[in-house]
């Protein structure tokens, strides 16, 4: 999640509210969430059997000899940016030289190393979350700022209740760091699909920057919601009940790529993203595996149309640490942080960073449905916002799934 703070006194963009009011949880909506899965560890092979605002990227995988194999024209476009594709699996990805940081969409490359991702350098990934002091545009058509609606935790196992959320790893100039993903339908390839939904800023820096490197997604993360304390001795599939998801594809909007900061900038109001993931081991779907995947609604309702959103994601800057999951549940308002923008929705959430990019939700005629994304919020943790999800959006996703779905 992206910190914000203003000089403005109950401006739109961010401040404190001194007013308090009780939590009403819809019940309907956390209840529709709760999407069992198929079976825990499917992933380990024992279960075997863009529009003018979309860019989409791609990546190499590896083979079966555990060596980084890229494919010719992905390597020569590394070797122009002056990349030895034999070192990446050796730690070659670690090289941060500005000039090297690749930052067109058709540059992107994400190698599978697998068991990078071990249980320890999960726990120690940061949110990805910087403060900032640089007043945020408060003009425009904004609701009054909400209340604070307090994180509750999530119920576990999470395999049960929550299946289709889980982290997006990543590595950055910063160190290793985390946000939040939701497994979503392909409605190209039903019942198959390997498409995660997260922010822009959890794959891309924005303006200036460029690709993450190794990223990756586990569902369900953590599924007992164990402490630090017990977490080290846990089993595997505690930790990652259905594996590591490489993304082998990955597509964000031209905006957040030309427009994108740290304090969401004039990306903000773009600021999603779509993975296609592959498993490290096994051969069936994240769908498949997971046994869960929410529909997305592109239809980008008014605040006013949607009585309810809730927002799911592992919070990791303080007081939370990242091992668990919670959710927030609000009615959503209008949050406009330029007059040249879309308006954005906004809640009351005490989610911290690390929640950036898990997905929102709404229940239509009974069913759950994805309707944006965590990605800015205050300094002092009072409320979340999220970009609607309209035509840009979806042509967004409709290209990743036409062109990158079967693969």
């Amino acid at each position: 999640m992206r910190s914000i703070r203003t000089r403005s006194i109950r401006t739109p963009s961010v401040s404190r509210r001194d007013r308090r009011r009780t939590v009403l949880v819809a019940g309907g909506l956390v209840a529709a969430l709760a999407l069992t899965a198929t079976a825990c560890g499917g992933s380990d092979g024992k279960d075997e059997g863009a529009g003018p605002a979309a860019t989409a990227s791609r990546a190499a995988g590896d083979g079966d000899d555990g060596k980084v194999h890229v494919p010719a024209d992905i390597a020569n476009k590394l070797k122009e940016h002056g990349i030895d594709v034999d070192q990446w699996k050796n730690g070659g990805w670690k090289n941060w030289d500005r000039d090297k940081w690749l930052s067109e969409a058709k540059d992107f490359v994400n190698p599978m190393i697998k068991g990078l991702w071990k249980p320890e350098r999960m726990k120690s990934a940061q949110e990805a979350n910087k403060t900032v002091t640089q007043d945020a545009a408060a003009e425009g058509v904004s609701d009054p700022e909400p209340r604070p609606v307090q994180a509750q935790a999530e119920k576990t196992p999470y395999h049960e209740n929550a299946a289709p959320v889980g982290k997006v790893f990543f590595d950055s100039p910063e160190g290793s760091m985390v946000c939040s993903g939701t497994v979503v339908k392909d409605v190209n390839h039903p019942g198959r699909s390997n498409l995660v939904w997260t922010a822009g800023h959890c794959v891309h820096a924005g303006r200036g920057g460029g690709w993450y490197r190794n990223i990756a997604f586990v569902p369900a993360y953590n599924d007992l919601g164990r402490p630090a304390s017990e977490l080290s001795s846990a089993d595997s599939t505690e930790v990652a009940p259905y594996g590591a998801w490489w993304a082998d594809w990955a597509s964000t909007s031209d905006q957040w790529i030309q427009g994108g900061s740290e304090t969401g900038g004039a990306g903000a109001a773009y600021d999603y993203a779509v993975l296609h993931v592959k498993p490290e081991s096994g051969a069936k779907s994240l769908e498949e595996t997971v046994g869960a995947a929410l529909d997305v609604d592109f239809s980008a309702p008014s605040a006013a149309e949607a009585a309810k959103m809730g927002a799911w994601g592992y919070p990791a800057a303080p007081p939370y640490n990242g091992l668990k999951m919670f959710r927030c549940v609000d009615r959503p308002g209008r949050l406009s942080l330029s007059p040249a923008l879309p308006t954005m929705y906004r809640i009351g959430c005490t989610m911290t960073g690390g929640s950036s990019g898990g997905g929102w939700f709404r229940v239509v005629d009974g069913r759950t449905e994805l309707v944006s994304n965590t990605s800015i919020g205050p300094s002092d943790h009072t409320w979340l916002a999220g970009p609607q999800l309209g035509r840009g959006a979806e042509a967004l996703y409709q290209n990743m799934s036409r062109t990158y779905g079967d693969r």
